[in-house]
């Protein structure tokens, strides 16, 4: 399958490469040769320097081949014009980036039939959308639903006191239909195990129905965290736009700063009760005085993950509760999470996942990149004559980088054993190894 990306910002490279990774058939276009020549010293793909929006370049046979089209430009205009050039010359799939109101507001069937854009892609909003759902669950770091919202994957961090540590596994009294799917320690992935036991510290990922998940939340003393109800956010671009309000209508106090007076001027016409300041988010006097050390949340959005990362800190040392960071490079999140932040999302990775998930469309459902894209949880429809159909799982003989985690049979939820069969129409949530992602899904597609 091939996929032509226009555009290498920060959204088009992280793209491209995890595309890369998985073995597809990338194609490059941009405009800076600079880029695209240190981009070629680095990934395995056809790099292509020109104007994503020349006809010319819709003609050229590399790329009137191509199954998608990704339009990743930081212009919506340009992005636009490319998906319309692209469907024109016969390419059957669009993607475009989109930011701006003005084309979001519209409904997506508008911008399908007039500008033939299959999916709109607004990394901001789906951050927003991302921290919108933390903020309801507050000793989540990350939160993932699958099958309509009947099976759920909770990350959580666990402390020196939970009931949970020091216990092998096969020893915890968990609630049915609760899988311990994964844990992160210090820098590694483990698939745990039976005979292993969770530590203080360990980040870990519980997959299951949310009422399991309830009811392991009340037995390992998770609900002792409060909701948020004081919000700080430091930045008042798009995400700032979105979010704000989204946490007003839930009944969140909410205060804005950001430097710049007219984002400033815009939040204020957004918010009814909230308040927006126009001022720097790390001057100390500042936050101290509008006191920022007695916020329960605060959530840094501005474009420079380092100065987020500083502001984040501040807040933290003035004793604000939780701090919720926007990165841009996705390697930057586990070192935030090491210095003392609770949360940091990529916004291009968060973005990606819904781009694979629309690749693969057909068995696979959704995608969701997990420690810094190392990690892909994945919902997938076994497929009559799949590998994998009509085996027990000790004789699909799966991938050991792969672990089923849940599956849904019509109205039934199952947490499978090596015994469990599986059937054609079952969703399988999956846990993978990101590298070994393609492999993993072939034993659940029919590959006539």
């Amino acid at each position: 399958m091939r996929i032509t990306i226009i555009g290498a910002s920060h959204l088009g490279l992280t793209i491209a490469k995890l595309l890369a990774n998985e073995s597809y058939d990338v194609i490059l276009v941009d405009e800076n040769e600079a880029i695209l020549e240190s981009i070629r010293d680095e990934l395995d793909i056809l790099t292509i320097h020109a104007d994503g929006t020349s006809p010319s370049l819709m003609r050229d046979p590399d790329i009137r081949k191509s199954d998608f089209l990704v339009a990743a430009t930081a212009s919506d205009e340009s992005n636009i014009i490319a998906s319309i050039l692209a469907k024109q010359n016969g390419i059957p799939h669009t993607i475009a980036r989109i930011r701006e109101m003005k084309y979001l507001s519209e409904p997506a069937s508008y911008l399908h039939e007039n500008f033939d854009i299959d999916l709109i892609l607004s990394p901001e909003l789906i951050t927003a959308r991302e921290i919108f759902q933390l903020l309801r669950t507050p000793h989540a770091l990350n939160i993932e639903d699958f099958a309509g919202g009947r099976v759920r994957l909770l990350e959580t961090k666990l402390s020196t006191t939970s009931p949970l540590i020091h216990i092998p596994l096969h020893a915890l009294s968990l609630p049915p239909s609760l899988l311990i799917a994964m844990v992160q320690r210090d820098h590694d992935i483990l698939i745990p195990h039976g005979d292993d036991c969770l530590l203080p510290m360990d980040n870990v990922y519980f997959l299951g129905t949310p009422a399991s998940l309830s009811e392991m939340e009340s037995r390992a003393n998770l609900r002792v965290q409060r909701k948020a109800k004081k919000v700080v956010i430091i930045g008042a671009g798009r995400i700032g736009q979105a979010l704000a309000p989204m946490l007003e209508a839930q009944g969140l106090s909410v205060k804005v700063i950001d430097k710049d007076r007219q984002r400033c001027e815009a939040m204020a016409q957004k918010l009814r009760k909230g308040l927006v300041l126009a001022g720097d988010g790390t001057d100390m006097d500042l936050l101290t005085a509008e006191g920022i050390g007695e916020a329960d949340t605060v959530i840094c959005l501005t474009k420079d993950e380092r100065l987020n990362m500083m502001m984040a800190l501040l807040a933290k040392h003035l004793g604000a509760r939780q701090t919720i960071v926007r990165v841009v490079r996705s390697e930057y999140a586990l070192l935030m999470q090491q210095v003392g932040i609770d949360i940091a999302l990529s916004t291009h990775i968060l973005a990606a996942g819904e781009v694979l998930s629309y690749i693969r469309k057909g068995s696979v459902v959704s995608i969701s990149y997990l420690e810094g894209a190392r990690v892909q949880a994945a919902e997938v429809i076994l497929q009559t004559g799949a590998p994998a159909c009509g085996r027990s799982l000790m004789e699909a003989r799966l991938p050991k980088e792969c672990l089923v985690g849940a599956l849904v049979r019509g109205e039934e939820i199952l947490i499978p054993d090596g015994r469990t069969v599986l059937s054609a129409g079952d969703r399988a949530i999956l846990i993978i190894q990101a590298d070994h992602t393609d492999q993993v899904l072939r034993y659940f597609r029919n590959g006539d």
